[in-house]
């Protein structure tokens, strides 16, 4: 039996009550659709099957270099954490998965086996820290982990991966995403290949310990906190890693990690071509890595990057398989509200993008029409896709407006009582 953070009747009433207006527009969406050639009920079956993790970190207020201000009811321990992203996935039916971040959520495995199935839960990817230090820990990350120039400190940051991979595989994860902040915020601070150099030979080391069925992603970031440079700077390096250290290895793109132009689908088209593409970290930027709620701020990038996965899909690209998942940071909303949105923004993405007339858009392409082919991929996104989502939620249960079910649960307000109100502290994202 799930443990329920939401009662089931609160969400069948929201359901029933707005169940006449929810086939209405169903019904009028799937007669448009199908003058086009579309079956809605096939497009609502992939929606209903895309699933995008949510990290454990993510429900907890985040803040910038210089504040933070907590919110009501945060969770205090991974337990908590749990609590709240089962909340998320009752209600949106998209987000079964949790990435969880090591020492932050490190816990008895039996426990967090225990808790995970209780909320209908399972373990995705399991995230490394050597970005900073851990209570406890006898040498610094001051100046790089895996990339350090002391051995010690490098031997010290692949032991903490070990870990993460021995945790993973004791709660069922398949995965190991690994970040790091290693870099220089001088010129000639840091040599730049002996320090890659060291690098990859760490990532060697945790490549050797990879479980056969696992996959080991290397996330790139353009800056921060090294700000002159960073060890994994872009997409090329990245790529250059997951070729070295062989076929467990890939790619992870985070959509905040690359300048404002950059063209962030042509890189997903890149790696997917030579089965690099491990998978993403979903959220959405303005300047840089911003960690905003994912099509916040330019939802027509999140679709054209969808329009490349599903491409991929279209054209049977073999062993195509990327992991999704959510990394935002939530500095002025409910964290659980900016979760949900974000997961139904995904998935609308993902929805828009199965409307793509794929043969169209290649007869274009060859003959060189670019007016033509442009409109083909707009013609999709500009479709009012809600009541796909709305309906692949209610089929599986959830909320057909789950942010309004939420409201109405009351649960923010519950949880603030039982959880003691943080401090405000100084800076952090997370």
């Amino acid at each position: 039996m799930t443990d329920h953070r939401i009662a089931p009747d609160l969400i069948a009433a929201h359901n029933q009550s707005r169940a006449a207006s929810q086939a209405a527009d169903y019904h009028a969406l799937g007669e448009h659709l199908s003058r086009r050639g579309i079956d809605i009920e096939t497009v609502t079956r992939k929606v209903s099957a895309f699933h995008v993790a949510v990290p454990s970190w993510g429900v907890g207020t985040g803040g910038t270099r210089f504040a933070r201000f907590p919110g009501i009811g945060e969770p205090r321990r991974i337990f908590d954490k749990l609590a709240d992203c089962a909340v998320i996935n009752e209600l949106t039916r998209a987000t079964p998965g949790v990435s969880l971040h090591i020492p932050w959520d490190k816990a008895d495995p039996a426990e967090l086996l225990a808790a995970a199935k209780a909320y209908g839960l399972h373990f995705d990817a399991m995230n490394s820290n050597t970005f900073s230090d851990a209570e406890g820990q006898s040498l610094s990350y001051k100046f790089g982990s895996l990339s350090h120039a002391d051995a010690g400190t490098r031997a010290q940051a692949v032991e903490h991966n070990l870990e993460c991979i021995e945790i993973g595989r004791a709660i069922g994860s398949k995965a190991l995403t690994v970040w790091v902040g290693d870099g220089s915020n001088f010129p000639g601070q840091s040599h730049f290949t002996r320090s890659f150099e060291r690098y990859l030979a760490s990532m060697g080391d945790i490549y050797a310990a990879l479980p056969d069925d696992w996959r080991l992603f290397s996330e790139h970031k353009m800056y921060e906190p090294a700000f002159y440079s960073t060890v994994v700077q872009d997409w090329g390096t990245s790529y250059l890693i997951a070729s070295t250290l062989g076929p467990k290895a890939q790619c992870l793109v985070d959509l905040g990690h690359h300048a404002p132009n950059v063209n962030i689908e042509m890189i997903v088209a890149r790696l997917t071509q030579f089965g690099k593409l491990g998978g993403f970290h979903f959220n959405d930027s303005k300047y840089g890595d911003d960690d905003l709620d994912a099509g916040s701020v330019d939802p027509y990038r999140l679709f054209l990057v969808f329009n490349e996965l599903v491409d991929a899909e279209h054209h049977g690209i073999t062993g195509f398989d990327p992991a999704h998942m959510i990394d935002q940071s939530h500095n002025v909303t409910d964290p659980i509200e900016s979760l949900i949105s974000s997961a139904n923004e995904i998935r609308r993405a993902y929805a828009q993008a199965l409307l793509v007339d794929r043969d169209a858009l290649d007869g274009y392409q060859d003959e060189n029409d670019a007016l033509m082919a442009s409109d083909t991929l707009k013609r999709a996104f500009r479709t009012d896709v809600e009541a796909i989502l709305a309906e692949a939620r209610r089929r599986e249960g959830g909320a057909i407006d789950p942010i309004a079910a939420y409201r109405k649960s009351g649960y923010r307000t519950k949880v603030g009582t039982e959880r003691p109100a943080a401090r405000a502290g100084g800076g952090g994202i997370v």
